[in-house]
């Protein structure tokens, strides 16, 4: 079984401040990551798509102890973001204080903004992008 989407690919595309995701041609359902099979109906057959990047904050949190190696990036603020096609997504979210955010932001709309690159961990293969958002006025 082929992956259409692989990591690898969807990472590069992110670092190009590009953000991919599967439509799946069965039932239409989109991810707005890497998959196998569809969470919908289980089909294997997708259409790689760009998406808007834009969409709401569903949820967040202010990270100030950061992991292993990544103190430098700390604090900063994750937050789950429902896109507009339809599919959540987490990446950072820039232009607010970490420690001044408050749950008023919740339900607040978002577009991706640019990719950050960090350097990656003992656990990882290397760099890693991430979305990030910032509120649109």
């Amino acid at each position: 079984m082929e992956h259409k989407l692989r990591f690898k690919d969807y990472n590069e595309a992110l670092k190009q401040n590009k953000l991919l995701g599967l439509k799946c041609k069965q039932c239409g359902q989109i991810s707005a990551s890497p998959r196998i099979a569809c969470a919908k109906c289980g089909s294997t057959d997708f259409d790689i798509i760009e998406l808007r990047g834009k969409g709401k904050v569903q949820t967040f949190t202010s990270i100030f102890v950061a992991p292993e190696g990544r103190e430098s990036e700390c604090p900063y603020v994750v937050a789950l973001v429902e896109l507009e096609e339809g599919p959540w997504i987490m990446g950072n979210l820039v232009g607010v204080e970490p420690d001044k955010v408050t749950g008023d932001i919740i339900g607040k709309k978002v577009k991706m903004s640019s990719a950050g690159v960090f350097s990656g961990d003992k656990y990882s293969a290397g760099d890693i992008a991430r979305p990030l958002f910032s509120l649109e006025n």
